[in-house]
């Protein structure tokens, strides 16, 4: 194949890639302004009281704590970092970049999304949105887990923020699915609520657990998740609606994800060292 003949390709894929990094960039700034409208700074209802409140801190046993929601500063930071780090010339033929910048998009798409179904009180159909989110952001730690970053940089904008991302999603699922289920009127099969309340602990703690050993304790999704679910515990232990047995459960969800995700990177790290 002659120069010439390779040449509209090359070119083609360049064009390619400059649109995915300006699309990664604007779809990043675009889900900041949806959060800063959709959190009712400016107008409409914070979220904690839109969908007739069932987000709310003293919604469910399984809603974090007010302070919870401080974490998505962090997040939007770091997404808006990586967004401005990842439109460098130097990451445009970068083949991770590629592979993460469109799951990335859609993870910010889903966000503004689920925003704009809170607020117009469709509740239920946040559940399908935030699950869906969740999948893609596991996608995205796939990736993650599967090349390693280049430098620090990269590990913090790209890793890290997506790592907390992630991690926070977790514990959003958990309560959103919380939220949908007593606004139905659920009544657990007779079972008491905080028995469901420590069964979901549970399996979100198993989720923290299950990304740190397969991730090599990643510590981005542990701190997030782990985040949320001390939050869950604050909210038990000293706000409405009051419950020792769930807030004990989440501390301990949290400490054991931390705990695990520790010995998970001391062995990845002698691990490394050893090969």
């Amino acid at each position: 194949m002659t120069a010439a003949s390779t040449a509209p390709r090359t070119s083609s894929a360049a064009g390619r890639d400059l649109a995915r990094q300006v699309i990664v960039l604007v779809s990043s700034v675009l889900a900041i302004v949806a959060a800063f409208i959709g959190s009712g700074v400016v107008v409409g209802t914070p979220i904690q009281d839109a969908a007739g409140g069932y987000l709310g801190a003293d919604s469910t046993l399984i809603a974090p704590g007010s302070g919870a929601f401080r974490i998505w500063s962090a997040i939007y930071v770091g997404m808006l970092g990586y967004a401005i780090w990842q439109s460098l010339p130097a990451q445009r033929d970068d083949e991770r970049q590629r592979r993460l910048g469109w799951w990335v998009v859609a993870s910010l798409v889903l966000n503004a999304v689920w925003i704009a179904s809170v607020q117009l009180d469709l509740l239920a159909l946040s559940l399908p949105i935030i699950v869906v989110l969740l999948v893609v952001l596991c996608r995205l730690f796939v990736i993650l887990r599967r090349s390693a970053p280049k430098h620090r940089i990269e590990a913090v904008l790209a890793d890290g923020s997506i790592g907390l991302y992630l991690g926070w999603v977790v514990v959003a699922t958990a309560a959103n699915t919380a939220a949908v289920l007593v606004a139905a009127g659920f009544d657990g099969f007779g079972l008491d609520p905080e028995v469901w309340a420590v069964l979901v602990l549970a399996v979100a703690a198993a989720v923290g657990i299950a990304l740190a050993v397969w991730g090599g304790g990643r510590i981005a999704p542990a701190l997030s998740l782990s985040w949320g679910l001390v939050w869950v515990g604050v909210a038990r232990l000293t706000d409405e609606p009051a419950s020792t047995t769930t807030g004990i459960a989440a501390l301990i969800a949290a400490a054991a994800v931390l705990v695990v995700t520790a010995i998970a990177r001391i062995r990845h790290d002698r691990g490394s060292r050893a090969a």
